[in-house]
């Protein structure tokens, strides 16, 4: 975030979703918290995700790929002494950022109505106890305000504003709904501090290019369920065609096939490194 270029970090749920995108030539990916709730629970992002639920899919993905992950920790699970603990599992883990909102509990998605805010004083103190808590200063904490659905514009950027002055790193202001809200916020916050713009489609914020948010002035964008809704679309269509044809051989064009699946996750690659052990172990 240092240099001219646009940051693209699509959203992942699991280590396959994630060596996927590291494979496609993405420098970052970003675990979502309701593609997590999507995927592993079929449930909606109303806060039903516990912190363990994370921090276990973090793991498998930091094991799995080297890129750099930026993980949601909703609301850090509780208080200041909550985002602690939760800031020293998801580094333990391996994230290289960890996202933080100002949303009370339970939260939900940040495109939904009827959040509920904790006051910005609190979320100062959940700020600091998370910069307290990080082991290295290179691990970035996400500050994020959902604000305007429920405070407005104007309160929603004094309060980004507030999480800045506190230390935050990235600055992440939820749901601006058109092109001019979005260039208010980086006239009043990019001077200081790296903005995050979050894509949603069909969500409150236009859906625009990485290049037109980087000429608004944004730093870094995140598609946090975009490849959740596009394996749906598909998945769809593959279990409508399987149960109406009884067979996959009309499909096989749009499918990897058992070669390609193993050439892709390194099946290859696993089985030489085992021979290699089995050997070491037969020399004994």
């Amino acid at each position: 975030m240092n240099n001219h270029k646009m940051l693209i970090l699509p959203g992942v749920y699991d280590a396959l979703s994630a060596l996927l995108a590291q494979q496609t030539g993405f420098e970052g990916v970003y675990l979502s918290g309701a593609s997590i709730s999507y995927t592993r629970l079929g449930r909606s992002d109303v806060g039903l995700v516990s912190v363990s639920e994370v921090a276990n899919t973090l793991e498998m993905i930091c094991d799995r790929v080297d890129i750099p992950v930026m993980v949601d920790a909703d609301n850090g699970y509780g208080n200041a002494l909550n985002v602690q603990r939760t800031v020293r599992q998801f580094e333990r883990a391996g994230a290289s950022a960890i996202q933080l909102e100002d949303q009370s509990y339970p939260k939900r998605c940040g495109h939904l109505n009827g959040k509920i805010l904790i006051k910005t004083s609190e979320m100062v103190g959940k700020i600091n106890a998370a910069l307290d808590a990080r082991k290295s200063e290179e691990t970035l904490i996400v500050a994020r305000t959902d604000a305007i659905s429920v405070e407005g514009l104007s309160e929603a950027i004094e309060r980004a504003q507030r999480y800045c002055d506190a230390g935050a790193d990235i600055i992440f202001v939820e749901a601006p709904s058109s092109i001019d809200d979005m260039s208010l916020i980086v006239e009043s916050l990019a001077p200081r501090v790296p903005l995050l713009a979050n894509m949603v489609e069909g969500g409150q914020t236009p859906l625009l290019t990485a290049d037109k948010l980087k000429k608004i002035g944004y730093k870094l964008v995140i598609f946090p369920g975009g490849l959740v809704r596009a394996q749906t679309y598909l998945t769809q269509r593959y279990l409508a065609q399987l149960l109406r044809d009884g067979s996959t051989i009309n499909m096989l064009d749009k499918m990897v096939d058992f070669q390609k699946l193993n050439e892709i996750i390194g099946t290859e690659e696993l089985l030489t490194l085992g021979a290699r052990y089995d050997t070491l172990k037969g020399d004994e």
